[in-house]
């Protein structure tokens, strides 16, 4: 099961959406949650896509308005062995539903969900499911007020909680965000197919989980074709842009005002510390831009902003045209915007666990430790440097969002 809010979040990666929906299918996702993520490109585009992939999506509470009854199914039965297990969906009635807000309409997830409880409970659900994208609390407030559930899943900006915990009757699961952790519950039942006892664990999935091949090379072959796309269309813009520029239009986005502190690339920098300058190329942080390129996803957003200087800032990385000079995780990722650099101040700043934090996160590098980290990017580089666990060896690359 999934419980939703997988689909991007800025325009540019639509596709994605559509991605994403097909391959659940091909993994053989049972039942998948709707938030308001996934309205945020219209009702007609979820459920186009929805009928071509047969992605089974359930929300017990989203109301078509053209027709007034549920935009998906509210529910799935799925047969496992002599049980059968109900599995519903309820969506926040504090949601935004964006572009599909005049074609879509949210009902009251209690009433909603004690009316498919009876309904399933009716075709012979023994066990049920939610799949919420009600928040932490509300989802735990829910399940509380609103008897027979058995599994709440808790979706919309809900925290990783590596065990479950039981919440009256009911065992609440949390997997956190963007899909990188999956969370397996057992649920004991007694003679006549009714929950007696329940446990959740959620693991993350890092390198050590292997890969199913034929999803790998659907994922590889979707990932380098998008980011040929994005490619295409950065240097469409650029362009155009330069088109606007050499006509006096507006709108076209121009060099940095050298007036104001922008970012000046690690070249200007070694001009002065010619020898930090050299020891940083023998690091891997020099080769941070080139990864993305191997990978194919040096026009991903997701992943650009930790693999370039000043991604999207004055005088920073804007496009890959850029990368020449602002490419690598340079000098101004540690110390600062070049122009903001004091010539005079005689102490030097140090480099504390929150700067590298910035990107080394709990997602993108899950054994981080910046007592073993730190040593690797040291100036003056130490005798007895620790080795990099291994584990870092194929840090988690993000670009999907979810």
């Amino acid at each position: 099961m999934d419980n939703g809010g997988f689909f991007p979040e800025t325009d540019d990666y639509q596709d994605q959406a559509w991605f994403l929906m097909q391959s659940m299918v091909v993994l053989g996702t049972d039942a998948v949650g709707v938030s308001e993520k996934e309205l945020r490109y219209g009702r007609a585009f979820l459920l186009a896509n929805a009928k071509q992939s047969r992605l089974p999506l359930v929300c017990a509470n989203l109301i078509d308005k053209t027709t007034n009854k549920t935009l998906v199914a509210p529910y799935v039965l799925k047969k496992v062995g002599n049980v059968t297990v109900g599995i519903f969906g309820l969506t926040s009635d504090k949601a935004d539903l964006g572009p599909a807000r005049d074609s879509v309409a949210v009902d009251d997830p209690t009433v909603a969900g004690r009316r498919v409880i009876a309904e399933m409970r009716k075709k012979g659900a023994s066990v049920i499911v939610l799949l919420s994208q009600l928040g932490k609390i509300e989802s735990e407030d829910y399940v509380t007020a609103v008897d027979s559930i058995d599994v709440v899943i808790c979706g919309r900006a809900v925290p990783l909680l590596q065990k479950g915990r039981m919440v009256k009757n009911t065992i609440a699961c949390y997997g956190g965000e963007q899909g990188q952790y999956l969370g397996r519950t057992i649920v004991n039942l007694d003679a006549h197919g009714r929950m007696v006892t329940a446990d959740n664990e959620t693991a993350l999935l890092g390198p050590e989980v292997g890969e199913r091949a034929d999803i790998l090379a659907l994922v590889k072959s979707f990932e380098d074709s998008f980011n040929d796309k994005l490619r295409k269309r950065e240097k469409e813009k650029a362009l155009q842009d330069e088109a606007k520029r050499a006509s006096g239009a507006s709108g076209a986005s121009g060099p940095t005002d050298q007036a104001q502190d922008h970012y000046v690339g690690g070249d200007i920098c070694q001009r002065c510390h010619k020898a930090e300058y050299d020891q940083w190329k023998t690091t891997k942080h020099a080769q941070a831009w080139q990864t993305l390129v191997d990978a194919k996803k040096d026009a991903n957003a997701d992943c650009i902003g930790c693999h370039v200087a000043g991604y999207k800032k004055p005088g920073g990385f804007q496009t890959g045209e850029d990368a020449a000079r602002l490419g690598n995780v340079q000098c101004e990722n540690c110390h600062g915007m070049g122009t903001l650099h004091d010539a005079s101040v005689a102490a030097t700043k140090k480099l504390t666990a929150e700067t590298c934090q910035k990107c080394h996160t709990s997602n993108t590098s899950p054994t981080f430790d910046f007592s073993v980290y730190e040593p690797h990017i040291l100036h003056h580089v130490p005798a007895n440097m620790p080795p990099l666990p291994k584990s870092q060896a194929r840090e988690r690359m993000l670009g999907t969002g979810k």
